[in-house]
């Protein structure tokens, strides 16, 4: 059995946060707003996860009014999304997302987030992929506005 999910995620730039993509500190002079520590990237991946397994989204799970979930790393939330995946019988089978920003430009970082989402997934690298890419200056991320990453999913049964 077979099962796939989407997710999507956008947070605002501001000045005075780290920028976390993936679980990587980005060197920027900007980081995301947000309740938890505003990871795009891996909260896309958790919505697709959340998705695949049919049991809503990341704000039912993770509400951002939940002063427990207040500047929280987003790998650690992914980290029981995992465990969740095997409480229900099934493995990741891949992961493909992309993260849509203008600026900094990412492909230094990217094999760095691939092993982090990877072993917190607890599957081989070459099941996780990340993709980078910019609007051409079009729309909020293309204005440096803010950034926003997509995902999909697909998990298998466990055997």
């Amino acid at each position: 059995m077979y099962r796939i999910g989407f997710g999507y995620d956008a947070h605002r730039l501001v000045e005075g946060r780290p920028l976390i993509l993936g679980g990587v500190k980005i060197p920027h002079d900007l980081g995301l707003e947000g309740h938890s520590d505003a990871d795009v990237l891996t909260h896309a991946i958790i919505d697709a996860v959340i998705g695949a397994l049919g049991i809503g989204d990341i704000g039912q799970h993770f509400p951002d009014k939940d002063p427990a979930y207040r500047n929280i790393a987003s790998l650690s939330m992914l980290e029981t999304v995992s465990g969740w995946v095997r409480r229900d019988g099934f493995r990741l089978n891949n992961l493909d997302a992309t993260i849509v920003a203008q600026r900094p430009r990412l492909a230094l970082h990217l094999s760095d987030m691939r092993e982090k989402l990877a072993s917190v997934l607890e599957v081989p690298v070459k099941q996780v992929n990340i993709k980078a890419t910019t609007t051409e200056e079009l729309g909020f991320c293309g204005r440096k506005e803010g950034i926003e990453s997509f995902a999909v999913v697909s998990l298998v049964a466990a055997v």
